[in-house]
């Protein structure tokens, strides 16, 4: 699984800049928006809204801003009206990518979007066509230095964990869990004091595609400059680039 964990990583400390630039906090604030829109502005009743409030407070999100976001889902405040959208294509080698959407204006939206995969060796295709390439899954990376295996296994199974990944080039160990009990496991995970390098629930490949020099480097560029657009929520996709490649991100 090293192209998704180091990836993962990856996107964590870019997370950081993005915060910095206000991208992360618009993009969490759609997302709150959304789950409101769709479930309602209780996240004691609404698990999707909990987790895009956790989501916001882990980025120090203002809960002003927390809470105006919740009244645009509700319909009490005015603001723009987001449809979530799962785009599905495949970039450089063959690798498939799905991308999930929040926009108000989708002839726009698939529109750059369909650009930047042509300026980046990918194509757009068919509801459905990589999807099922994909386990919707809780993902979460603790740091080798943090704990042993054995203890992180015990704990985490108890839990409700359904796997745990060791793979001796990583630095960090993959604990894999259903959507509904990653919550539950990753405060089983803090309460032993052990700390969690990232929690997220995420489309996690069936298989990957080994992608070398020119089409690795193609394939990081598409994943960039997907992100980076305004309207894009989240990018999966099933590469497995050699580590140095994505270190030099």
């Amino acid at each position: 699984m090293s192209g998704h964990s180091k990836w993962a990583q990856t996107k964590h400390k870019k997370a950081a800049v993005d915060s910095k630039r206000g991208k992360l906090f618009s993009k969490v604030s759609k997302e709150i928006i959304v789950a409101a829109k769709m479930g309602g502005g209780d996240p004691n009743s609404n698990s999707r809204l909990r987790s895009a409030i956790e989501k916001a407070r882990d980025i120090s999100m203002p809960s002003e801003n927390i809470k105006k976001a919740i009244m645009r889902g509700t319909g009490e405040l005015q603001g723009a009206s987001y449809e979530e959208i799962v785009y599905e294509g495949y970039g450089p080698g063959g690798v498939a990518i799905m991308m999930e959407v929040f926009t108000d204006n989708k002839n726009r939206t698939v529109s750059e979007i369909r650009n930047i995969m042509s300026k980046y060796g990918g194509n757009m295709g068919e509801t459905g066509c990589v999807s099922w390439m994909f386990d919707k899954k809780g993902y979460i990376l603790i740091g080798k230095k943090q704990t042993d295996e054995d203890t992180l296994m015990s704990l985490t199974l108890d839990a409700g964990a359904e796997d745990i990944k060791n793979d001796p080039a990583e630095e960090n160990y993959e604990v894999i869990t259903a959507p509904e009990d990653m919550k539950a496991v990753k405060e089983a995970i803090e309460k032993a004091d052990i700390k969690v390098n990232l929690a997220e629930i995420t489309m996690l490949p069936k298989n990957y595609i080994r992608l070398e020099s020119y089409d690795a480097d193609k394939m990081l560029k598409l994943m960039e400059a997907l992100e980076d657009h305004d309207d894009v929520q989240n990018v999966y996709a099933n590469f497995d680039i050699p580590d140095e490649v994505i270190a030099n991100r």
